[in-house]
């Protein structure tokens, strides 16, 4: 098989651009590169600016180029008999044949493959499958990307990595992949086809590391031969050995792993105080600003007091990102550094994990919502299989409409077999629970902790101490935990998955299976099955119709007071219901009797199943409806208690997009105040919880957390340690935060035309006084919008991009990437770049907080937090709305300074940090930045000033 891997850099999109610039690699049989073609082509119009930025072809390179059929006199015998390839072919491919067709050739008519189609199988976790990104990530030298005779080189390397991995997979994973495509008339499918006949015909297999079981070659072994850290009987690491000795040779061990490590002061007392702590049975809220190294600086303490004390130290973070880094990063360097054997394991929400059983009966029977989409999904996890030892979705790079495919095919507690599964032993989520079960610390998540009260305490091993990480989150998240959110959707998935259309569905499988059977009890159930499919489709219309009628009652404005784009919001309180609710409640209850006949019929016919002997064949099916009944009988007592709306202590309220809907409808109930029940789930009930994060004080003082979380009883009692920890960088020297004084101010969430003119003005001065690399936040979506063009438009001459979130699309973590890649760029980011956000060293000089971070005083929950403090005779704008904006702008200036050796600009627009009787708060709780006040016009000056004094020292 010989392939050309073509490249084509062009003036434009597919149905207007000219061919500026060819490459085409050839790959022999024996997969040498053995000559790579490259020529520029002159087009018949200009290039526009934007591609010459991209390609950096110019139009005097292309001026004395050859003529388009000059070109392909050359290309088109060295398409003779190859498979052509590209990265996303399908552009290469379409100026191809219209070049063909200008020039008055026939059509190309081989076959075609897409490197991206193979980067997803043979690679399924990279995490990009952008051709420089992925040239980077194998090493591979790739010269001077988007150049075509460059692009099309690095392509081929590519192709010749994923063919590498191809032959060095298991011949049981090949012959997997090629029944996928077997059905489709497609290249893909063709090459695989080819690729399994070569494969057969050698002596030698690969099997590497791999166990084989019912027809798949995974790399994880049985969970049941996992041990414990230690064996039995050995006696205990840390008998007479005291805290102190423990972390002297910690640290021996850490700066010979980490040449470049240094104790850090606030580290050290981190320590400390966490173990005294742990040992002392006491609470702790403890604040460990950018730097600290804070998952060291619990995790050292929680390994030693768990191994000592043989009792479990449960980690909780807020972001499945922090566990991800957690366990890639710090826990293998503690397993080198710690001086005897433990272990700690990361347990995830159980949708997080693969269910085997569920994904081999999918392939097996091919059930494909879009074949051509899903079995390259599938073929992704068949490969992944042979790589993965925790079958934790995170690892999979599932874009596009991936997602959904995976909850099918998620573990799940309603349909899970246990013991009597054929996969329980290879099962990733038993492995995953067995693993927390044996280990010494277990890392989860805050979502995960507040599943596991609510269910009994059945989810995570049992333990006494806590430590949560990002805990200024914890009460947002009890909220949602303890009181209820529903989509559109949620209910939407269940009633498809049960039943689409008389093929697809789990319901229809099992008919067609009952079918075959042909006895007469089957035939019976089949009856009971055609009597359920109008009932569902009831439940359907009834809920489409209920979505709208509430989405209706979501007024129609489009103030940006609810953060982000084109989100509405309304309350709904309890004993007041809005105009027309009469008919929203008959609609409810129509959707609540269909429901429960449903589940009523489907139950019986279950329980039925489960007992007679002959369906063996359909077990999995059973326990798989089974699991759908019982999430509908869950959204129907869910949806009842939103509809009933009368609990005094909980806040109502619906949310909606204007572009989708009733099918962006979500319902919310959530607790006013989850104090009591923190302090009566958490702080009553466990001996020791750790709270940390870098934001837990408002101008020095615990006070807000501690009354919010429920912590002062605690407090009274002598049982909650405090530490505000000294920051380990030199804020004056590294920091400047400048307020123009003269600034305009607004009103409300839009700006007024002066304000934005004045604000894009004073924008683009301080981007080209830093040379882009400038955040700027927003508190609300509508302004980000009013400055994106015309500061777009300013900066357009000096070579400076503009990302606005939310306006070119693609995810937060892309946007990021694309700021952090770009030499000169200016971010523009509301609510969610105020946090979490890590863009260390050079990319970030500049940080502009345009407004102060006050919730908009509307949104439902706030407002009715705001009435429990009135209706406590306390003052809601200071008790509540300034400390949760002086804890947001904290975490906003926190974006700047990410290193020792980072220094960088804080510009806060909004003057009434100096003028209002409140503005001190925001500037005391900062760590001591260098503050400045000056005019508008002075500002930029003293900037470059500023900035040229730290390049010279």
């Amino acid at each position: 098989m010989k392939f050309a891997v073509l490249d084509f850099e062009t003036t434009g999109t597919q149905s207007v651009g000219e061919i500026i610039q060819v490459g085409l690699a050839i790959i022999e049989e024996d997969r040498s590169i053995s000559r790579v073609y490259g020529s520029y082509v002159k087009p018949g119009t200009p290039i526009p600016p934007f591609i010459t930025g991209l390609t950096g072809i110019t139009d005097s390179d292309v001026q004395d180029a050859p003529e388009l059929d000059e070109m392909m006199m050359e290309l088109v015998p060295l398409l003779d008999d190859v498979v052509l390839v590209g990265h996303n072919v399908a552009f290469d491919f379409h100026f191809l044949q219209n070049a063909l067709d200008r020039c008055g050739y026939l059509p190309f008519q081989g076959r075609i493959l897409d490197t991206i189609d193979f980067l997803k199988i043979c690679f399924p976790s990279l995490t990009t499958y952008q051709l420089g990104a992925v040239s980077a990530h194998f090493g591979l030298t790739h010269e001077r990307p988007h150049q075509a005779d460059s692009d099309a080189l690095a392509t081929a390397l590519v192709l010749l990595k994923c063919l590498e991995e191809l032959y060095s997979l298991p011949l049981l994973t090949i012959q997997r992949l090629n029944e996928l495509f077997a059905d489709e008339d497609s290249d893909l499918a063709w090459y695989f086809d080819g690729l399994l006949h070569e494969r057969e015909m050698e002596t030698f297999q690969p099997e590497g590391e791999l166990t084989f079981y019912r027809q798949l070659a995974l790399a994880a072994g049985d969970w049941t031969e996992l041990m414990p850290p230690r064996e039995e009987g050995t006696g205990n690491p840390l008998q007479n050995i005291t805290f102190k000795e423990y972390m002297e040779e910690v640290t021996v061990r850490l700066k010979e792993t980490l040449p470049q490590y240094e104790s850090r002061e606030a580290q050290e007392i981190m320590i400390h105080e966490v173990m005294t702590a742990l040992e002392s049975d006491k609470h702790l809220l403890i604040e460990a600003g950018t730097g600290t190294g804070k998952s060291l600086g619990y995790l050292l303490p929680a390994i030693y007091h768990s191994v000592r004390s043989g009792q479990k130290v449960m980690v909780s973070t807020h972001t499945i990102n922090l566990q991800d880094q957690l366990r890639e990063r710090d826990i293998p360097l503690l397993t080198n550094v710690v001086p005897f054997p433990f272990k700690a394991a990361v347990f995830k929400g159980r949708g997080h994990y693969l269910c085997l059983r569920k994904f081999e009966h999918k392939i097996n029977k091919k059930e494909f919502a879009s074949p051509r989409e899903e079995a390259l999904t599938a073929a992704q996890m068949i490969v992944w299989l042979t790589q993965t030892q925790s079958g934790d979705d995170e690892e999979l790079n599932l874009n596009g409409r991936g997602g959904d495919f995976w909850e099918t095919v998620a573990s799940d507690t309603d349909s899970c077999l246990g013991r009597s599964c054929p996969w329980f032993r290879k099962c990733y989520y038993h492995r995953a629970k067995h693993e927390a079960g044996i280990a010494d610390v277990v890392v989860t998540n805050h979502s995960k902790l507040f599943a596991d009260v609510k269910a009994g305490h059945q989810l995570l091993p049992a333990y006494e101490h806590l430590v949560i990480d990002e805990a200024h989150h914890l009460e947002d998240i009890a909220g949602k935990h303890l009181g209820m959110q529903m989509k559109y959707f949620t209910v939407a998935h269940t009633l498809t998955r049960l039943y689409k259309d008389s093929k697809s569905g789990q319901l229809p499988v099992l008919r067609q299976t009952l079918q075959s059977s042909g006895s007469e009890q089957a035939a019976e159930w089949s009856g009971v099955i055609d009597r359920i499919y109008p009932d569902l489709l009831t439940v359907k219309e009834s809920w489409d119709a209920l979505s709208d009628k509430l989405f209706a009652l979501l007024p129609e404005r489009s103030d940006a007071a609810a953060g982000e784009a084109g989100q509405l919001v309304t309350r709904l309180l309890p004993g007041a219901q809005p105009k027309g609710w009469e008919e929203i409640a008959a609609l409810e209850n129509t959707l609540n009797l269909s429901l429960s006949e449903i589940i009523r019929r489907g139950d019986k016919m279950l329980s039925e199943m489960r007992e007679s002997e002959s369906q063996s064949s359909s077990d999995s099916l059973v326990t798989d409806i089974g699991g759908l009944f019982k999430d509908l009988a869950s959204i129907r007592e869910q949806v009842r208690f939103f509809m009933n709306l009368n609990d005094e202590n909980i806040v109502y309220w619906m949310e909606g997009s204007g572009n989708y809907r009733g099918k962006s409808l979500q319902l919310y109930a959530v607790p006013v105040d989850v104090s009591a029940q923190l302090k009566e789930l958490f702080f009553d009930k466990k001996k020791s919880i750790v709270l940390t994060s870098a934001t837990l004080s408002v101008d020095k003082s615990f006070q807000f957390m501690i009354d919010n979380l429920g912590l002062g009883e605690a407090a009274e009692q002598g049982r909650l340690m405090t530490a505000l920890l000294p920051s380990p960088f030199k804020y004056r020297e590294q920091a400047l935060l400048v307020i123009p004084r003269d600034f305009p101010s607004v009103k409300g969430s839009v700006g007024d035309a002066r304000f934005v003119d004045k604000l894009v003005h004073s924008l683009a001065e301080a981007a080209v006084a830093t040379q882009g690399r400038m955040l700027v936040l927003f508190t609300s979506y509508k302004m980000l919008r009013q400055v994106y063009d015309p500061l777009k438009e300013a900066l357009a001459t000096q070579d400076i991009t503009v990302l606005g979130q939310g306006v070119e699309g693609g995810s937060r973590s892309k946007l990021i990437r694309r700021f952090q890649d770009s030499a000169a760029s200016v971010l523009l980011g509301t609510s969610s770049f105020w946090e979490g956000v890590d863009i260390p060293g050079e990319a970030l000089t500049c940080l502009a907080i345009v407004r102060l971070p006050f919730q908009p005083p509307n949104h439902p929950l706030a407002e009715a937090k705001a009435e429990l403090l009135q209706a406590q005779k306390k003052n809601p704008f200071m008790k509540l709305s300034v400390p949760q904006a002086v804890i947001r702008f904290k975490q906003g200036f926190g974006r700047l300074v990410r290193t020792a050796q980072d220094r960088g600009i804080v510009i806060v627009y909004d003057t009434r940090v100096i003028e209002s009787y409140y503005g001190k708060y925001f500037l005391y709780s900062l760590p001591g930045p260098k503050m400045e006040h000056m005019l508008t016009d002075q500002m930029v000056p003293r900037i470059a000033e500023w900035l040229e004094d730290g390049s010279v020292s």
